[in-house]
């Protein structure tokens, strides 16, 4: 099987007032850029936006435009600040609706569980004309794709469910591998030349540095960097991990390749 060399790219918008105010702490986009990886889609982007009909159509249609795929969290709930639905619709010049397709999908959820399909709630069932409903398995409320956009909900959980309902759609290109150098007792100051070289001998692979600073149960200081190498291509990858090791070694410190977090 050939190896795909074709660089796919997404950028992830996370809508909502909550975010921004620091009230909800965001976990999609970690959730998202985890399930694009092995599917060869590189995450370059993400934005926050308010709950700004404006802001939405703007960003979605700028992002849309630069990269492959975009996927948006939050905003498609059945209240009335839950305004993303009709902003796509906008975005794209679309009609916006309550489709029976959509309803079907709360109907067959909400009665089950003893609940009423209110006019709230079948605000959910809201969806633009020319989209297709992405499933949704926790909550029933779908979400749907249109265009190159996937706008999903913002509860973790059920943007989750949703994500099994996206894979198929996606035509993903090289997948991005990666390799770990840690190195207990080092400072980025120490490495900062170094590393600065290797990237230039090793140009096939992207090299990151990543420092902590915590202490141990003793309450003594325990810090240093994460070396990270990611690269599609698996030789030059490994390659690349040895020099960090070799690095580490140099600076008189025993590397950690590939530790378990």
């Amino acid at each position: 099987m050939p190896v795909m060399t074709r660089t796919v790219t997404a950028a992830v918008m996370l809508i909502g007032d909550e975010i921004l105010s620091g009230r909800t702490q965001d976990t999609n986009l970690r959730t998202i850029a985890h399930f694009l990886q092995p599917l060869g889609v590189q995450v370059r982007e993400a934005r926050v936006v308010p709950d700004v009909r404006e802001t939405i159509i703007a960003t979605v249609n700028e992002l849309r435009a630069r990269f492959d795929y975009v996927f948006t969290t939050g905003g498609i709930g059945p209240t009335h600040d839950d305004i993303t639905a009709d902003s796509m619709a906008a975005a794209f010049g679309d009609t916006i609706d309550v489709r029976e397709d959509a309803r079907a999908a709360l109907l067959a959820h909400y009665p089950q569980r003893g609940l009423e399909l209110t006019e709230g709630r079948l605000r959910m069932a809201r969806i633009p004309a020319s989209a297709t409903l992405i499933a949704n398995p926790v909550s029933g409320a779908p979400g749907f794709q249109i265009g190159n956009v996937f706008v999903m909900a913002g509860v973790p959980s059920v943007m989750r469910g949703m994500l099994q309902d996206i894979g198929h759609r996606i035509e993903g290109g090289a997948v991005i591998h990666a390799r770990t150098v840690r190195a207990k007792g080092l400072r980025e100051g120490d490495l900062s030349q170094p590393l600065r070289d290797l990237s230039e001998t090793h140009a096939a692979v992207s090299l990151g540095s990543y420092p902590w600073m915590r202490t141990d149960a003793e309450g003594r200081p325990d810090y240093g960097v994460a070396l990270v190498a990611r690269s599609a291509d698996a030789a030059a990858l490994d390659a690349a991990a040895s020099a960090l090791a070799e690095l580490v070694r140099a600076q008189g410190q025993t590397p950690e390749i590939d530790p378990v977090d």
